[in-house]
């Protein structure tokens, strides 16, 4: 990303949170921030004031005036503190409101229009970006804005210092004499921007790196949560090799970038340790001449050297905070990025429209593959209200794919879908998502637990899809898909269908886990509980023609063949 797209980039997350709704909160507290830093830059001000005064003191062995001096500097370091602490406070309050108000947005934009569900394959680990990457956007960028205003105004108050304490410089070229006044101040400037440079070349490229090591830390940490969240998979198929191979690869990724990172690190750590260190002993070089020719005592000393260290600090403000620079622009870059593919994703969208009919009516569904291949070509049927849709066919014909774009998530298909004004529908998946909670929560998903029936209620569902161990459960947190078998899992989405009651139910093979029998139960409970239901399922078994009345049959090249069921 180049520094103009970087600036861009930067500027598009930067200004969302300042003119939102909470604008006037956020301009308040970054002025209050603002200002209690310039209050601290007026008092090291007059603590260097302070150093001439007591440091002369000491070399006139002035004692009546020892006590008095202690007992200023200890009102002026008291106030100082004070509001140095509330400072860091209220920038600490500012950020965990911005960083709330920018998470929340990001959360909803992820989530709005199944965004995340388009993005699988376009962007790595989006729950880093939105846990990590943006308290670090937040973190930094508060902590450079306001270093930088702080250092500026103690450019500006110290340099006032530094310009009177100089005096002047004379310098002999050719027999001609060039006086400098200031010089000590011009002296800094020139050193601090040449500093500035060269901490540039020096560092440029840790921004590349410490984007790299954000991703391949994201993706060690991944792989170890893919083998938790499936970790019965892998012991049945003892996979524990072939996972610790993944792992290594991806770790090795870690420290080798890790290592090319500690290298760029150390040659800028050279760079800056040498920068500083020089910059201590430099002030005593330039003031010597002045003190040893007796044109300002030993406090007029400490306060150049005071002075001058607080103009080159202030001047060095750059080189200091390049590596948290670089940071921020690897961060930057990643949320941009993240960004940019949402804003991408939110334009996948399917030409499916949607009318208002007395049944479900399909009417010329074309369905595609992201890479253009037709799956199924000008689909139009109608299915009567009560009855039930077996869509069949061979793996990858398109089966799944047709019920995504019923269910409106899948963004290459065209045509026009009608269903009666008001119905309720409901997709069941092959794998039921449980969410992570007690278990209520993961019986009435998507509801809200605040919206839940009572548990008696809940308790014979259970029942009804033969879960009766569970009934007692409902207050236990846990993570069920881990301690749920995938046929009890199933038998849990029916438990959930049954209390939604929904008009129509889409099944994506919801009963592949569980045995023929099991499964005939289950489809016959939907139809004595719910004897209004209108029912499409895609599957493969040759027991379920038995439960349905019509099967649409895909061939995966675009034809395909509608027949009754009941007429056989």
């Amino acid at each position: 990303m180049n520094d103009r797209k970087l600036f861009g980039g930067f500027w598009s997350l930067f200004k969302g949170y300042w003119s939102s709704e909470e604008k006037w909160t956020a301009r308040g507290l970054l002025a209050t921030v603002i200002i209690m830093n310039f209050a601290m830059v007026y008092l090291l001000v007059q603590i260097n004031t302070w150093y001439k005064v007591f440091y002369d003191a000491l070399q006139n062995y002035e004692a009546e005036n020892f006590w008095p001096l202690i007992g200023q500097f200890t009102v002026i370091a008291f106030i100082y503190i004070i509001i140095a602490v509330y400072a860091v406070y209220l920038r600490q309050m500012l950020q965990i409101k911005w960083r709330t108000w920018m998470t929340n947005n990001y959360l909803r934009s992820w989530m709005n229009g199944q965004t995340y569900y388009k993005l699988q394959d376009s962007t790595d680990n989006p729950d880093q970006r939105i846990s990590e990457d943006i308290g670090q956007f937040v973190n930094i960028t508060l902590q450079l804005i306001i270093g930088f205003l702080k250092q500026l105004t103690t450019l500006i108050a110290f340099g006032v210092v530094l310009w009177e304490l100089s005096g002047s410089f004379t310098l002999n070229l050719g027999g001609f004499e060039f006086v400098i006044y200031g010089y000590m101040f011009w002296f800094s400037l020139i050193y601090s921007g040449v500093g500035t440079f060269l901490a540039h070349l020096v560092g440029r490229k840790l921004i590349g790196l410490n984007f790299d090591q954000q991703k391949y830390e994201a993706d060690f940490r991944f792989s170890m949560m893919r083998v938790r969240e499936n970790s019965e998979s892998v012991a049945f198929y003892r996979g524990e090799k072939s996972e610790l191979e993944g792992f290594d690869l991806k770790f090795s990724n870690v420290i080798q970038n890790f290592w090319r990172l500690m290298k760029k690190t150390k040659h800028l750590n050279f760079y800056v340790n040498g920068y500083g260190q020089l910059a201590i002993i430099v002030p005593l070089l330039m003031a010597a001449p002045r003190y040893f020719g007796k044109e300002i005592q030993w406090g007029g000393l400490m306060q150049i050297i005071s002075a001058f260290g607080r103009v080159q600090d202030a001047l060095s403000f750059f080189v200091d905070a390049y590596d948290t620079l670089a940071s921020l622009a690897a961060v930057v870059n990643r949320l941009a990025g993240f960004t940019e593919h949402m804003n991408e994703a939110k334009k996948i969208k399917s030409d499916v429209k949607t009318s208002a009919a007395d049944k479900l009516k399909l009417t010329d569904i074309t369905v595609k593959l992201p890479t253009g291949r037709e799956l199924l070509d000008k689909l139009s049927m109608e299915l009567e209200n009560t009855k039930a849709l077996l869509v069949t066919g061979a793996s990858g014909c398109g089966k799944s794919t047709l019920l995504r774009t019923l269910a409106g998530i899948w963004g290459y298909a065209s045509g026009e879908i009608s269903l009666p004004p008001n119905a309720k529908v409901m997709f069941l998946p092959q794998k039921p998502y449980l969410p992570l909670g007690t278990l209520r929560r993961a019986l009435i998903y998507p509801s809200a637990e605040k919206d839940a029936p009572p548990d008696e209620k809940l308790r014979e569902t259970l029942k009804l899809v033969d879960l009766p161990t569970l009934a007692d459960k409902l207050e236990t947190a846990d993570d069920w898909s881990r301690i749920l078998s995938l046929g009890e899992q199933q038998r849990l989405a029916f438990a959930r269908v049954l209390l939604a009651m929904p008009d129509y139910i889409f099944l994506d093979e919801a009963t592949s886990a569980l045995d023929e029998p099991r499964e005939i139960e289950m489809y016959k409970l939907l139809r004595a509980q719910l004897p209004e239901v209108t029912i499409v399922s895609v599957g493969h078994r040759s027991t379920l023609f038995d439960l349905h009345d019509v099967e649409l049959h895909l061939d995966g090249t675009g034809k395909y063949n509608l027949r009754s069921i009941a007429a056989e």
